[in-house]
């Protein structure tokens, strides 16, 4: 008599085996740790978000597996949108830092604060085409938003943190993606 397997666990099991599931988060991981903790803001929560993505892409990795990087990334946004929506109705503290953990350095520190004050379309938008180094049609596939949606964000974001460094408004000459 054949053993049950209850079908949550049974999914796990055959996407677990997947070889090429395997050989996307070693490719990626580190990738997709960058990206979310440039959207996110926070390195532990964007660990957690990249955690829940890829349980998700490896749960649903025969719908995932065409397209995987957009299917993560997108996942990861809606994470933490979820959250941003369940935190405004909290109160928050600022977060302590442990002792022991180094800092980030001061161009880090820059790009992350200026990051943080952008929209989350728009922080996304330009994390994805600047430290991701994705096209337009890649960052509206993410973002589900059609390609020239997607350089709006890409540019009033620049644009957005070119006045809060104080440098001058001309448009990106960055090229087409």
């Amino acid at each position: 008599m054949a053993e049950y397997v209850r079908p949550v666990e049974a999914r796990v099991m055959v996407a677990s085996v997947d070889a090429t599931f395997e050989q996307f988060v070693a490719d990626q991981q580190a990738a997709l740790q960058n990206f979310a903790f440039l959207v996110i803001g926070n390195r532990e929560d964007a660990r957690d978000a990249v955690q829940d993505a890829l349980v998700g892409a490896c749960l649903h990795w025969g719908s995932a597996r065409n397209a995987p990087g957009p299917y993560v990334r997108r996942s990861i946004v809606n994470a933490h949108v979820s959250a941003w929506r369940k935190r405004r109705r909290e109160v928050l503290v600022p977060e302590i830092e442990s002792p022991g953990v180094a800092t980030a350095g001061p161009d880090t520190v820059w790009v992350k604060a200026m990051c943080e004050a952008l929209p989350r379309k728009q922080r996304a938008a330009v994390v994805l085409a600047y430290f991701e180094d994705r096209t337009y049609e890649e960052i509206g596939t993410v973002l589900e938003c059609s390609s020239a949606t997607a350089r709006s964000l890409v540019s009033r974001g620049i644009a957005a943190m070119r006045r809060m460094n104080g440098v001058g408004t001309d448009h990106d000459q960055r090229g087409t993606r």
